[in-house]
């Protein structure tokens, strides 16, 4: 899943894309690292498309608590989130890494959003533009607010990145919720008993193969924002 060899190295490098995934269920049909390996992926395929990028060891615990009516779920808090993404910054920052470009996997990291307006030098990946051109490039056919937890885009990535991660089943593991008006409430289990909102069997590796793509596609425009374009 993540090279276990992997090796921290930022000298010489100005931006680190630092994954931040999750541990929670996704379905009957996706791993409970599917957040975070889906982080590590995108962040790969940056750091192979931009060799001025350092790639980071993910993130794998994170604001899961929606989850939490499902076994394997492990969470932390908001708080400490915080604290490990703001010591990581500026342990590289000492390093001389200017820039660390955060890739979230986990929809329920709302603080992340906050830890860069709050930061300096931070950015977060993707958005919601990133995402959109994604998906179009990808030809995505459920709408992003319906394809919410292990549905078409996330079990197209692993289709394409990590088969072997998939097991049998998303065929017909198709559940739509579009009314989730108190999901931050109540959790995600009012609205789901398999765990997944979306449409899993309109996924294929070519879809996610191009999400992939158009992601990639889409950080240049965040190594411009720090000067370092290479268009």
């Amino acid at each position: 899943m993540f090279p276990s060899d992997t090796t921290v190295d930022v000298r010489g490098k100005r931006v680190a894309v630092l994954p931040v995934g999750s541990t929670e269920q996704h379905g009957p049909h996706l791993p409970l690292a599917t957040d975070s390996v889906i982080a590590w992926t995108i962040a790969s395929e940056i750091a192979t498309r931009y060799p001025e990028v350092r790639l980071l060891p993910p993130i794998q615990f994170s604001c899961s608590q929606e989850h939490a009516d499902w076994a394997g779920t492990v969470s932390i808090s908001a708080r400490t989130l915080v604290s490990v993404v703001g010591d990581i910054a500026e342990s590289l920052r000492r390093t001389g890494v200017e820039h660390v470009v955060l890739v979230n996997g986990h929809g329920g990291n709302y603080v992340l959003s906050n830890v860069v307006q709050e930061g300096e030098g931070l950015a977060l990946f993707p958005g919601r533009d990133d995402w959109a051109f994604a998906r179009e490039k990808a030809g995505i056919e459920t709408s992003a607010y319906s394809d919410m937890h292990a549905g078409e885009l996330e079990t197209s990535i692993l289709l394409h990145a990590h088969p072997d991660l998939i097991r049998p089943g998303y065929e017909t593991a198709d559940h739509l919720a579009e009314d989730r008006r108190h999901m931050l409430t109540l959790g995600l289990a009012p609205y789901t008993s398999s765990g997944v909102i979306g449409r899993p069997s309109l996924a294929s590796a070519r879809k996610g193969e191009l999400l992939l793509a158009g992601l990639a596609d889409s950080f240049r425009h965040y190594l411009d924002l720090f000067g370092l374009g290479t268009a």
